[in-house]
């Protein structure tokens, strides 16, 4: 069964979940690209992330949610599922894309996982508490024009209150595709669309008929989009999504 299609007003349009929420098998018969959401929390052993790449279907495509460790405050209750302590005197080296050596070690790791699934995109999820202060803009230019990208497209999906303008000069000064929940906001940077559906009010939220319209009219306006769905009943809304554009 195919997750993509091609419309012929816009690109292409590919479905699937944030992380696996049904057995592998079962998924991978029915979409045909999944965001990891593992790696974010805690780093997988990579004999998993190695199953995983040799199990899926050839053409089956991963994208890479990136480590808390990089973006997040250990203060976040994201934390929870880290499974190891952090001294009480390294946490401050961490999270909100500071230049530290923890932080560029988290990102060695995200990276070496992404190329074990050959996944060349990799989303970097801000929580609502990173403001645009001069401070977090400084560490992000810090970061991203220090590591090595190789191969890898770079996402950017901020949550806190930053202006349109700023979302904007910081994606073109940092090559960097800004992510959307397209039933809050429009993408304003990048050569496809990545959106990430969380639900309209919270999690719980299932997708109607309407609201599933409206969104392959969004996506078809784009030449290519990724379409993540990352509700409680994302596997059930995705396949209605993708029959939709069938």
């Amino acid at each position: 069964m195919m997750s993509m299609k091609s419309d012929e007003k816009g690109g292409t349009i590919k479905v699937g979940c944030c992380g696996f929420t049904v057995s592998r098998g079962k998924y991978y018969k029915n979409f045909e690209i999944v965001e990891v959401q593992k790696t974010f929390y805690r780093f997988p052993d990579m004999k998993n992330i190695i199953k995983w790449r040799e199990e899926a279907p050839e053409k089956f495509e991963f994208t890479l949610k990136a480590s808390q460790l990089i973006t997040h405050l250990p203060s976040s209750p994201t934390y929870r599922k880290f499974e190891m302590a952090i001294p009480e005197k390294e946490k401050e080296l961490y999270g909100f894309f500071k230049p530290t050596e923890k932080v560029f070690e988290a990102w060695e790791k995200t990276k070496e996982i992404a190329r074990t699934l050959k996944a060349n995109k990799i989303l970097f999820q801000m929580p609502p508490g990173f403001q645009p202060t001069s401070e977090n803009k400084n560490n992000m230019k810090k970061f991203f024009s220090k590591i090595k990208r190789e191969e890898f497209i770079l996402i950017w999906e901020p949550r806190g209150k930053w202006e349109e303008k700023e979302i904007k000069a910081m994606c073109a000064e940092l090559g960097l595709i800004h992510c959307v929940d397209p039933f809050k906001s429009e993408p304003l940077y990048g050569h496809f669309a990545y959106f990430r559906l969380h639900g309209i009010g919270d999690y719980k939220y299932r997708y109607t008929d309407d609201d599933l319209i409206k969104l392959k009219e969004n996506c078809i306006e784009k030449k290519e989009t990724y379409c993540f769905f990352n509700n409680t009943n994302m596997f059930e809304d995705a396949l209605k999504f993708k029959k939709l554009l069938e």
